[in-house]
């Protein structure tokens, strides 16, 4: 007798026809959201690309339709979509013919963001289904989903809308929890997504990979093989003429809560069921909510090399050289105000109390003006539970450490070879890869998943109330002495460093 299972479906956006960008004027946009979907049309519109299923939205309209929204007047638009464009595409590329379309039919509508009016009109222009990006300071975006919900009690919101909202969602757990009854309250969960570009960076999508696709690697991913997980992100930009957002954000904000938490928790999550817009953000809200800072004087069953270490740390940059230029101390940057205390390097060390990671220190770290900056993922794995006598000092082998990069993604495994009836004796090597051109940039990934209506790296409502949680706990332990604002020099490997 055979046994039927019932296919499960899940719910699926419907594909926008028409991509609206609220704050259209603004260097996001310019910098990556433009890019980014330059990326994704000469990806899905050229010849021999592709997976099958991948450009259904493409097969009946070449392109999509691109209206620009805010408060100037719109007369360099098109000039600053086609340039945005040239920066990621060759003159090819550009004649592709969804390249091509989107870029004849770009307009502009000056709208006030929060006019319920104006996103009346706005709606009514556009190719429905419409998508609705909100690249907008967390403020003016709730003001305009609150115009939105009054256009909605109105009848006059179209239900098949997508919503598009950069991060930070929010600017603290309770604005989190208020943003998301607001839109829950007129929009379905499906039609919300909450970008964070960094699920979208070669490096985490490989480790999707890497992990699922191999069983070599999956039977190591718990605490009985894992000794410890670092995801670092530092820079050696200072900065760059953005103080308006920064020194009222800082590192740990910025950084930690937006886009390393997310990446935590894609790395830390249990394998799916199904690789679909429920069970991804579902999973990694779960390890989200699982998350707690380190505790260093709480007993461990062994020996973790960071017990010792302080959970928080954080800093600021001094004046130094970078990449030889001369770098300012960051409190004389233009428009900084010294009296904030804003961090510009931060640092915790978590706990995923679960039964599958309980006891792993997990370390996030970001920092800018960083002389020799990582950006990686990097696991480290427990040395052999034996001790050969005929390995010297087996106690001290160096740990398997598998390390990958996010962009360009590079992935290296360090491993020991040889040993005592080698004449070479015991050796370290590193086996390592390039893994390739990604085709699109990490917007372009966003961008590709909102106008494919798949959801699998969006940010679920409560993963992102859970972020806000942990970061909280984070700030207020900058509140106390024991978390005191360190000097680094620019150039240098910042006020704390663990390998």
């Amino acid at each position: 007798m055979t046994t039927s299972h019932a296919s499960v479906t899940t719910p699926r956006t419907p594909a926008p026809r028409s991509l609206i960008i609220l704050g259209a004027d603004g260097d996001l946009v310019k910098r990556l959201l433009l890019p980014g979907l330059a990326t994704y049309l000469a990806s899905a519109s050229a010849p021999g690309d592709g997976e099958a299923g991948e450009i259904d939205e493409l097969d009946e309209e070449p392109g999509i339709r691109l209206v620009g929204a805010g408060r100037g007047d719109g007369a360099g638009f098109a000039d600053l979509v086609r340039t945005a464009f040239s920066t990621v595409l060759d003159q090819d590329q550009l004649r592709l013919p969804a390249v091509r379309d989107t870029l004849d039919r770009a307009a502009y509508l000056p709208t006030d963001a929060t006019d319920e009016a104006d996103l009346g009109t706005l709606l009514e222009c556009a190719e429905q289904p419409a998508a609705l990006y909100f690249a907008l300071p967390p403020s003016v975006t709730v003001q305009s989903c609150q115009a939105l919900q009054r256009l909605h009690h109105r009848g006059l919101f179209l239900p098949q809308t997508v919503l598009a909202l950069e991060k930070p969602f929010g600017t603290d757990l309770n604005s989190a929890r208020e943003l998301n009854s607001l839109l829950t309250g007129f929009v379905p969960e499906e039609h919300i997504f909450r970008v964070d570009h960094f699920l979208g960076m070669p490096g985490v999508l490989s480790f999707m990979g890497l992990r699922f696709a191999n069983r070599v690697l999956e039977p190591l991913w718990s605490r009985d093989h894992v000794e410890s997980i670092e995801i670092v992100y530092d820079e050696t930009l200072g900065l760059e003429g953005r103080a308006e957002f920064y020194d009222s954000t800082g590192a740990a904000r910025d950084m930690l809560q937006s886009h390393l938490l997310q990446v935590m928790a894609q790395v830390m999550m249990d394998p799916p069921s199904r690789f679909d817009g429920v069970e991804i953000p579902a999973n990694t809200a779960h390890v989200l909510r699982a998350a707690r800072l380190w505790d260093p004087a709480e007993p461990r069953l062994d020996d973790c090399r960071t017990s010792a270490h302080p959970p928080v740390v954080r800093g600021r940059y001094t004046a130094g050289q970078v990449d030889g230029r001369q770098l300012p101390s960051y409190v004389d940057e233009d428009g900084v105000d010294p009296s904030r205390g804003t961090e510009t390097f931060a640092q915790v060390t978590l706990e995923v109390d679960t039964w599958r990671w309980n006891g792993v220190p997990v370390t996030l770290r970001s920092g800018k003006g960083i002389g020799s900056p990582r950006q990686e993922i990097a696991v480290r794995f427990r040395r052999p539970p034996h001790e050969y006598e005929q390995f010297p000092h087996s106690g001290n082998l160096p740990h398997d450490v598998l390390r990958l990069g996010f962009e360009p993604d590079h992935l290296q495994w360090e491993l020991n070879v040889g040993g005592p009836f080698d004449s070479r004796g015991l050796n370290r090597v590193t086996v390592s890869s390039g893994l390739g051109e990604p085709g699109l940039t990490a917007y372009g990934s966003v961008v590709r998943w909102l106008l494919q209506g798949e959801r699998a790296f969006t940010v679920r409502g409560d993963g992102a109330e859970q972020g806000w949680r942990i970061t909280e706990q984070i700030l207020d332990a900058f509140t106390t002495d024991e978390v005191p604002l360190q000097d680094y020099a620019a150039g240098s490997d910042g006020p704390f460093v663990s390998r």
